[in-house]
């Protein structure tokens, strides 16, 4: 829907060709936002962003590359910034930590520092996680959670909020932070994930494998409330002054990896078919977010429940393997 606030409005994404990242290209292009991508890869061949891209400015690099990303805000002078661009696997960035650090970590302080002083910008908005606060007893996690990330991806989300809580106390960068639970949607090619994983094998008649015991909790948030939340959070920066702040996304309904995968075999009409492997190494039992800040302070609350959520995607991903 057009929107005044967005009207024109010259935004950056880093990792737009990405699993959020490419929704929320998509959305803003549709309040009639300017938008400028950068990713590592474009022109995936198979996105949600399809045709819309011709309307993006894409520009192919890194955000760990200091130079690009300079270049890229002094040329483009974008009004609101997204720092969606990471390595977003954790057993990925287990493997190769470093990679997973410069890219989380590097990445968030390049655009960090190229945003400082730069009069143009009335928004930076940083991509974290519910996994930048670690391990802890007390359950939901509210946004005054200790960060204490204790394995690479863990980690360079703790550092990548600490480096954004530093730009804006020490030199005043208009930026906030998000933490969501798990994302999941249409257009998640990710499949170490469980949702894209679990539809996977559903509509092919694979065996799922679960890494865990099938009894690690977390709450599941669909894309589209994910990206409402966003668009909300930067509007109400500018329009408010709210900087320096923290914000969880969460449906507030955790559930068990174990009851979501037979959920999401119910819902996609197949017998369930898996088999639990209990190999997980490095992920917290149980961790699921409190979302009564952003219902507070922005007014967002998720409108797509986990049911309704799943159908959306099962039926769009039925779609895509017909034609692969």
């Amino acid at each position: 829907m057009p929107n005044k606030f967005w009207e024109n409005k010259k935004v950056l994404i880093t990792g737009h060709e990405g699993f959020l990242g490419s929704w929320l290209a998509r959305a803003l292009l549709k309040r009639g936002a300017a938008v400028i991508g950068v990713d590592k890869v474009i022109n995936r061949p198979i996105s949600i962003l399809e045709d819309s891209r011709r309307n993006i400015i894409c520009v192919k690099g890194d955000v760990a590359d200091m130079r690009l990303i300079n270049r890229i805000i002094a040329r483009h002078k974008p009004e609101v910034i997204f720092h969606l661009a990471a390595e977003a696997i954790v057993g990925e960035a287990n493997k190769k930590p470093v990679k997973a650090f410069k890219s989380n970590i590097e990445g968030t302080w390049n655009i960090l520092e190229a945003s400082r002083n730069k009069k143009f910008i009335e928004a930076v908005v940083i991509a974290s996680s519910d996994k930048a606060y670690g391990a802890h007893k007390k359950l939901p996690y509210t946004e005054e959670a200790s960060l204490k990330g204790a394995h690479p991806y863990d980690v360079s989300k703790s550092c990548a909020d600490l480096l954004a809580y530093t730009y804006f106390n020490t030199y005043n960068v208009p930026v906030c932070i998000t933490r969501c639970g798990n994302i999941y949607g249409e257009g998640d090619f990710h499949f170490s994930r469980l949702v894209p994983d679990a539809i996977r094998c559903a509509i092919t008649n694979e065996t799922l494998l679960i890494r865990s015991d099938g009894k690690f909790i977390r709450d599941y948030v669909y894309i589209g409330d994910i990206v409402n939340g966003y668009i909300m959070l930067a509007e109400r920066m500018v329009k408010k002054g709210i900087y320096g702040e923290a914000f969880n996304f969460s449906n507030e309904d955790p559930i068990s990896v174990l009851g979501l995968t037979k959920k999401i075999y119910r819902s996609a009409n197949k017998k369930l078919n898996c088999k639990v492997i209990n190999k997980a190494r490095y992920e917290i039992k149980k961790q699921y977010l409190s979302a009564k800040k952003a219902r507070r302070v922005l007014g967002w609350k998720p409108v797509y429940s986990l049911d309704r959520g799943l159908t959306l995607t099962i039926n769009w991903y039925k779609k895509i393997f017909r034609q692969i």
